[in-house]
């Protein structure tokens, strides 16, 4: 059994180790152990400070997931885009490609709670239907490897998969997202690297929503990873009282960048059923995006999305910018408030000319 192995098998995962850590009402936890699995890696809980801290709020359970105020399943609709078990074809040239049911630590916003934890829902046996469907459908070029999180799955078992995609003469791009390097950075060894980079072009979206989770830990694992020559991308949701502030976004797309990590998404949290107590207003999300823009690297500045409720795909959203455009200029406003103008192209009117006539040669034919 490899060191990544032993840790996760002494994660945190029944609801009396979790109350008697974290001095928690038993039957409570038991109630939420019910509606959704509970788990959390001893690295990943050793970065807890005290209590209701924004680590703490990720991966603790809380009675207020079992509120039903609003919310659905699937609010994404991912389950009527998806042809067979472990597919979502949404987008026209793209899958998502599910192949693990299990994760090192399971988030309490998770978007895909109706199915992640369980086994029956995401399957091995599903991963060759899965494989089946994109080699019949050759206008997929792009397959996102997902779960739960693939990086869970043995070397070997990823290496199956990874070796079968790419044999596909359709598809170009791989792309593995996963929460790994910032619950169980142990995982990321320099064997499991290795085989990665056998694979390319092979890409990694991972998931820190917090400056404190850029640890040294996590930071090795990263650099391990872009060593390899994977490009990472970073998904963040906003979340109410975790990260929903100008500062702290801007601190962790900066510590982002020193561990060579480029900063993709800001998710405003989904509309999930239990995570009401997690979601913030939309004009929150602007604001911190207004917190970016200018007032950091571009590099650090992550595109702002709803992945719209309905099956609606992400769709980005900035704040007003262009203040008005007209024939003669576009009034702007820069990241300070400050009005700018930019002048329109003038474009020529055409003058009514009368056609030339025919122009013929000697023997009568038209040139």
């Amino acid at each position: 059994m490899d060191d990544w192995q032993r840790i996760l098998r002494d994660s945190l995962r029944t609801p009396e180790e979790i109350a008697d850590r974290f001095g928690l009402d038993l039957e409570e936890v038991r109630k939420i152990s019910r509606a959704f699995k509970i788990q959390i890696t001893p690295y990943y809980a050793s970065l807890i400070k005290r209590k209701g801290d924004p680590i703490y709020k990720q991966v603790v359970p809380d009675i207020a997931e079992l509120a039903e105020n609003s919310g659905e399943d699937d609010p994404l609709q991912e389950d009527l885009d998806s042809p067979v078990p472990s597919i979502v074809h949404r987008y026209p040239d793209r899958v998502l490609f599910l192949v693990s049911h299990s994760c090192a630590s399971y988030c309490r916003f998770c978007t895909r709670k109706r199915k992640v934890g369980d086994v029956t829902k995401i399957h091995p046996r599903y991963i060759e239907n899965g494989i089946d469907y994109i080699k019949d459908h050759p206008e997929v070029r792009d397959v996102i490897i997902s779960g739960g999180d693939p990086l869970i799955l043995s070397d070997e078992k990823l290496e199956s998969i990874l070796s079968r995609l790419r044999a596909i003469p359709h598809v170009e791009i791989l792309r593995i997202g996963s929460r790994v390097p910032c619950f169980l950075p142990q995982r990321i060894t320099e064997k499991l690297v290795n085989m990665l980079k056998k694979y390319h072009p092979l890409y990694m979206n991972v998931h820190f929503n917090h400056p404190d989770e850029i640890t040294p830990e996590s930071a090795r694992a990263l650099n391990m990873l872009a060593d390899a020559g994977i490009p990472l991308g970073n998904q963040t949701v906003l979340l109410k009282g975790i990260n929903d502030d100008v500062l702290t976004m801007r601190k962790l797309m900066q510590k982002l960048l020193t561990v060579r990590v480029r900063p993709y998404y800001i998710y405003q949290a989904d509309y999930v059923k239990g995570t009401d107590h997690f979601r913030t207003t939309v004009e929150k999300g602007l604001e911190i995006y207004q917190g970016l823009r200018g007032w950091t690297s571009g590099l650090a500045v992550p595109q702002y999305v709803i992945d719209a409720p309905g099956g609606g795909g992400k769709i980005p959203l900035i704040p007003e910018y262009v203040q008005s455009i007209s024939d003669e200029k576009v009034v702007m406003r820069n990241y300070a408030g400050e009005i700018y103008v930019y002048p329109q192209v003038k474009t020529p009117k055409r003058r009514k000319t009368r056609p030339h006539p025919p122009c013929y040669t000697v023997e009568g034919q038209r040139i």
